[in-house]
């Protein structure tokens, strides 16, 4: 699909995927080995993506059908991606076996939105 609007959204979508799963594995971190630095950048930008994502999320999209149907579906899968993140953060000073079930949570979710990626255009 060549509207450019598809490409940003999916490029910020995709940049959300990866800050969402770098952000649990650094919180699930263990062993003596230090965090690779890619990975810790990547969830240090989670925020960052996430307002991105909920701006794009936000605007009411005109034109084609098959263009109004890639941005609401990348727009539903943003609204399930803050929702669980939202989720997960609710759990972040509970304890481990709490956090680790939060953690598989949102993994779980990543993995249902990347699922509908074929929808993105």
């Amino acid at each position: 699909m060549k509207d450019q609007r598809v490409a940003a959204f999916r490029k910020v979508l995709t940049s959300l995927l990866d800050s969402l799963d770098a952000t649990v594995r650094v919180a699930r971190w263990s062993g003596p080995e230090a965090i690779p630095t890619p990975l810790e950048n990547s969830a240090a930008k989670l925020l960052d993506h996430l307002g991105s994502a909920n701006r794009l999320a936000a605007d009411r999209y005109l034109g084609s059908p098959p263009v109004v149907a890639c941005m609401t579906a990348m727009s539903a899968a943003t609204k399930v991606l803050d929702g669980a993140y939202v989720e997960y953060r609710r759990h972040i000073e509970a304890q481990k076996e709490e956090l680790d079930q939060a953690a598989i949570a949102l993994l779980h979710e990543i993995d249902g939105v990347k699922s509908t990626s074929d929808k993105w255009g």
